[in-house]
């Protein structure tokens, strides 16, 4: 039996590695695509020792127009079942300080990337009438925190839009709406997290596994954690300027 194919961004570590495990264990070949080239070969290395997968590699840095065309390129002219919008980071500084190039840089991962590459890979999805697509988003979204929340923000709502549009057909969007999770993220960004209570963090494998199943289930929003699930009820109902300081309070910690 001819496996389907599945292709993760940002497929190295965190939540992106912990998808690359969830679907070649259920019988997914995979494209794995991150900018370290050692670690991608290391990754799809044990994936076809542990599962019995077929893997491909693509180096690309999701922050240049080059890195993109160069997956955009390959999703037109493959067949791809699933698409795991995951590659990101975040900036450890307030926009009027921050560099420009980090700002546009978080802009090209988080906004442009995901856009272009769901526009590249629908048509076809369509055109099969099956296909799923995961956007790593963020509760983040749900308030104001900076460009991190804005572009987080635009990839849930172009989400629930898609997931809307596609009414009717076989062709699932949903976006995984997580909290903080226990990965790379907060290290590589140098953000502090001292002060966050253990019970607000979250496990990559057990939110992967949740937001599959919720994608299976055609849902348009997975938001994992009852306690993220509350914190995201009360920011919806919450008034506006309570939900700024909010954001801007966690901004605050997150740099010191």
């Amino acid at each position: 039996m001819t496996k389907s194919w599945a292709l993760v961004t940002g497929a190295t570590a965190g939540i992106g590695e912990s998808f690359t495990r969830l679907l070649a264990a259920n019988n997914y070949n995979l494209v794995l695509v991150a900018r370290d080239l050692p670690r991608l070969q290391g990754r799809a290395a044990e994936l076809v020792s542990a599962f019995g997968i077929e893997t491909f590699i693509i180096q690309a840095d999701l922050s240049t127009d080059t890195g993109c065309a160069l997956v955009e390129k390959y999703i037109s002219e493959n067949e791809i079942n699933v698409l795991i919008n995951n590659a990101g980071f975040g900036i450890n500084k307030a926009f009027t300080v921050s560099a420009l190039q980090a700002e546009q840089d978080l802009l090209d991962v988080l906004v442009r990337t995901p856009m272009r590459l769901m526009h590249t890979a629908l048509p076809g999805m369509k055109a099969r009438d099956k296909g799923i697509i995961i956007n790593v988003s963020s509760v983040a979204g749900f308030i104001a925190g900076g460009t991190y929340s804005a572009s987080k923000s635009y990839v849930t709502v172009l989400s629930e839009s898609l997931h809307t549009e596609l009414a009717g057909t076989k062709v699932i969007v949903s976006a995984l709406c997580p909290g903080f999770t226990r990965t790379e993220f907060h290290q590589r960004g140098r953000m502090s997290m001292k002060g966050l209570p253990a019970f607000m963090w979250l496990n990559a494998d057990k939110l992967v596994a949740k937001a599959w199943s919720d994608a299976l289930k055609g849902k348009a929003i997975s938001v994992p954690g009852w306690q993220y699930q509350l914190l995201t009820f009360v920011i919806r109902i919450a008034p506006r300027p309570m939900v700024r300081k909010i954001g801007m309070k966690v901004r605050v910690k997150q740099r010191r």
